[in-house]
């Protein structure tokens, strides 16, 4: 009886042991590998395996191998990459105040002279004279100047003064002399105004064109030109970037508020300056050393559209008819001036009439005050703090 139940128990035994065999195959083939069907001349290794389930096997041994344990570090290091040393970047030295004036004489091609253009008045060629090849210019007057003489020289004067700031707010003095002068003789020696600019205390520069060379003529040259004295500034500006020697002041250079003084015969070329110069709002202020020869209506038409900038004529006896000529226009226009200079400037307009006894040869130093240009900047001053 009990052989027959013996019996009777191997089958589901054998059932069991088949159950058993086939999850153990699951387990093995749990991982799915591709296989490429190979040619049966390429299908066998050196061994006899087919390559497929050699490759099938290494995988399963890499698979069920534990990776390497990682290389041990001594205490206290750790390895570190090592990267190329980069460039050292140098930081520019700060912007700081000039400590020396620096003062040159440079030569710009936008000057006003020399000049091969016409007179704007008559359309006549400016060199209408000819004389054995040598060439000059008659003037209203009949006088003739010649061109190598009168008209050749390009220089303008720079001037920074020292402590000029270029992080400060600044003003460009554009000086514009009268008959008979030179830069060197006159402007500089005798007028001082480069020194009368540098004893202001203003953080101005100073620009100062040579006219016509010691010559009792008023012709303005390029600077009758249209967009002539935009290109004139332009010029001026490089300059003065490299006399200032930091070439992150170009930017302020370029664009600095400048104010107009023209003595005596600079007149006419003040007047080209505003009427066709192409500078815009930069100019701030116009001041005349008894310099209102003429162009009264140019002068009126500015100070008329110029609400915000100030316009200061100072005379003596040979310009007092053009002066209060001046003023009945102003007047016409309800456009209020002073008769003497007080309160602030921006946005004024005031004549000043000097003392019978002033010379016109000297009121670039003595007219209503002595140094009257240094007596305007620092009214300038007083108005920037």
């Amino acid at each position: 009886m009990i052989q027959n139940r013996l019996h009777l128990l191997r089958y589901p035994a054998v059932i069991l042991l088949s159950v058993l065999a086939c999850a153990c195959r699951n387990d093995a083939n749990s991982l799915e590998f591709v296989q490429e069907n190979a040619r049966p001349s390429a299908s066998v290794g050196g061994e006899g395996v087919p390559v497929a389930d050699r490759l099938n096997r290494m995988a399963k041994q890499g698979f069920q191998k534990p990776a390497p344990a990682p290389e041990a570090v001594e205490a206290g290091f750790i390895p570190v990459k090592m990267v190329k040393k980069a460039a050292t970047i140098k930081a520019e030295p700060p912007l700081a105040p000039l400590r020396h004036t620096r003062t040159k004489l440079a030569e710009l091609e936008n000057g006003p002279f020399p000049y091969h253009g016409t007179v704007p008045s008559t359309g006549r060629p400016f060199l209408d004279v000819n004389e054995d090849g040598r060439r000059g210019h008659r003037t209203f007057s009949g006088t003739v100047y010649w061109e190598d003489k009168t008209y050749g020289d390009s220089k303008t004067l720079l001037h920074i003064p020292k402590g000029f700031d270029v992080r400060r707010p600044s003003l460009m003095v554009v000086f514009l002399h009268g008959h008979g002068a030179t830069l060197q003789r006159d402007v500089i020696s005798r007028q001082r105004v480069p020194e009368q600019v540098s004893e202001s205390g203003v953080n101005a520069v100073l620009v100062a064109p040579q006219l016509a060379s010691d010559a009792a003529d008023s012709s303005a040259g390029k600077l009758w030109e249209q967009g002539g004295f935009r290109r004139y500034l332009e010029e001026a500006s490089a300059e003065l970037v490299k006399l200032h020697g930091d070439p992150r002041s170009k930017r302020v250079f370029d664009t600095m508020p400048i104010v107009i003084v023209a003595y005596s015969g600079g007149y006419m070329t003040a007047a080209s300056c505003i009427k066709q110069g192409n500078v815009g709002e930069r100019v701030r202020g116009i001041v005349l050393l008894d310099a209102l020869y003429g162009d009264v209506d140019t002068f009126a038409s500015w100070i008329s559209s110029r609400q915000k900038a100030f316009f200061v004529s100072a005379f003596a006896n040979s310009t007092r008819a053009h002066n209060s000529e001046l003023q009945e226009i102003l007047k016409g226009r309800d456009v209020s001036y002073n008769t003497s200079l007080k309160g602030q400037l921006r946005g004024t307009v005031s004549f000043i009439s000097t003392a019978p006894e002033t010379e016109h040869r000297d009121f670039v130093t003595r007219a209503w005050a002595h140094h009257p240009v240094k007596d305007l900047l620092l009214r300038l001053k007083a108005e920037a703090r």
